[in-house]
C-alpha cells in the first residue's frame, strides 16, 4: 500500500487509498483533523493508468488536493488569530471554498506556474541568447534558466520563520511515510529516528520535471526544425505549452521507476538531485510535529477515528493533551 501527504500550516495532511486526512496542530495545542474519502480521477477510471497518461491527470488532481487542505489549515489558523482576538464568529461564517473557488485558484496556480517557469524561460532565452535554431543548445539554456528560479525561489521563501515551520513538518511527513513503509511502529520518538529526505517528494518530483523538459523539449524542437525548417518564439510556445502535461507525466514515470530502484548505484544517481534539494524544502521536526504527521495517516488508514480530534471553537475547549499513539 503506497501513501503519500503534504505539509499544511500547522499540520500534514496524508493520503492513503480511498482516503485522506489533514491533521492541524491548534495554538492551544490540541490537535483537529479533517477526514474524508477521497478517490482520484485516476482510480475511478482503469484507462486513465496508462503510463504517462496518469501522470499528467494525477499531477492537477494532486495540485486541486492540496490546495483544498491548504485552506483548511488556513482557516484553522484563521480562527485561532480571531478567538485569540476576543473576535466572536458567527455560526457558519467561516466555511471551506466552493468547488468552483478551488477550481479558480487551481487554474491561477498553473497558470503562474506555466508562466513563470516555462513562457518566461522561453523568452529569455530568445532575447538575451542567439541559438534559437539549435535545439539542445536552446532548451539546455533554458532549462538552466528554469532550475535558476526555483532554487532561488525556494531558498528566498526558506528565509522566513513561517515556511521553516512549515518545512518542518515536511520533515514529518516524510519521517512518517518512512515508518510506515518499513513497518516500523508509529511512535514519534520511532519515526522521528528515519530519514526526512523521501525520493517520491513533491519537490524532487518538480526538479525531474526540470531535467525531462530539457531532454523532451530538445527532440520536440528537433523535430519541429527538421519539418518546418526553422523554428520562432511564437512557435515554441504555441508547441511547448501543450506538451507540458506530457512532460509531466514522463517525470511521474521517472520518479516512480527511481523510488522503486533507490539501492541500485544508478537508482542512486537518479535520485540525488531531488534529495539534494529537499535540504532546502524540509527541516527536522520536534516531537511535537512528528506526532500530527502520525495522526494524520492513522486517520488516512483507518487506524484512529477521527472524532477523536473534533474542531471545536478555541474559547471552548482547554489545551488537549497529545494523542497516546497507540
Amino acid at each position: 500500500m503506497q501513501v503519500g501527504g503534504q505539509a499544511v500550516i500547522e499540520g500534514v495532511m496524508m493520503r492513503a487509498p480511498g482516503s485522506v486526512a489533514t491533521a492541524v496542530r491548534r495554538a492551544n495545542g490540541a490537535i483537529v483533523v479533517k477526514q474524508e474519502p477521497y478517490m482520484s480521477v485516476v482510480e475511478k477510471y482503469k484507462f486513465l493508468k496508462l503510463p504517462v497518461l496518469r501522470g499528467a491527470i494525477g499531477l492537477v488532481d494532486m495540485m486541486y488536493l492540496g490546495i483544498k487542505t491548504l485552506n483548511f489549515s488556513a482557516e484553522i489558523a484563521m480562527q485561532d488569530v480571531d478567538s485569540g482576538n476576543g473576535q466572536e464568529k458567527p455560526e457558519g461564517k467561516k466555511k471551506s471554498q466552493s468547488s468552483l473557488a478551488l477550481a479558480g485558484t487551481l487554474v491561477l496556480a498553473l497558470a503562474l506556474g506555466i508562466g513563470i517557469f516555462f513562457v518566461l524561460p522561453i523568452f529569455i532565452t530568445t532575447k538575451v541568447f542567439h541559438f534559437e535554431q539549435s535545439a539542445l543548445e536552446f532548451n539546455l539554456v533554458a532549462g538552466l534558466i528554469r532550475i535558476s528560479i526555483l532554487l532561488g525561489y525556494l531558498s528566498a521563501i526558506a528565509l522566513s520563520k513561517e515556511i521553516q515551520r512549515l518545512f518542518q513538518f515536511h520533515g514529518a511527513e516524510h519521517k512518517t511515510v518512512f515508518a510506515f513503509e518499513l513497518s516500523d511502529q508509529l511512535l514519534p520518538p520511532v519515526v522521528g529516528g528515519h530519514s526526512r529526505f523521501h525520493p517520491r517528494c513533491g519537490t524532487s518530483f518538480l526538479l525531474i520535471v526540470m531535467f525531462v523538459a530539457i531532454l523532451a523539449f530538445s527532440l520536440l524542437d528537433a523535430v519541429l526544425i527538421q519539418i518546418l525548417g526553422s523554428i520562432t518564439i511564437v512557435t515554441r510556445l504555441l508547441t511547448h505549452l501543450p506538451f507540458i502535461p506530457v512532460v509531466g507525466g514522463l517525470s511521474y514515470e521517472v520518479i516512480k521507476f527511481s523510488a522503486k530502484h533507490t539501492t541500485t548505484w544508478w537508482g542512486k544517481i537518479l535520485i540525488a538531485p531531488g534529495l539534494w534539494l529537499q535540504r532546502v524544502t524540509t527541516r527536522e521536526p520536534d516531537e511535537s510535529q512528528v506526532e500530527v504527521a502520525i495522526v494524520a495517516l492513522k486517520c488516512a488508514l483507518g487506524l484512529e477515528d477521527p472524532a477523536k480530534y473534533p474542531l471545536k471553537v478555541m474559547a471552548e475547549v482547554e489545551a488537549v493533551p497529545a494523542s497516546s499513539n497507540n
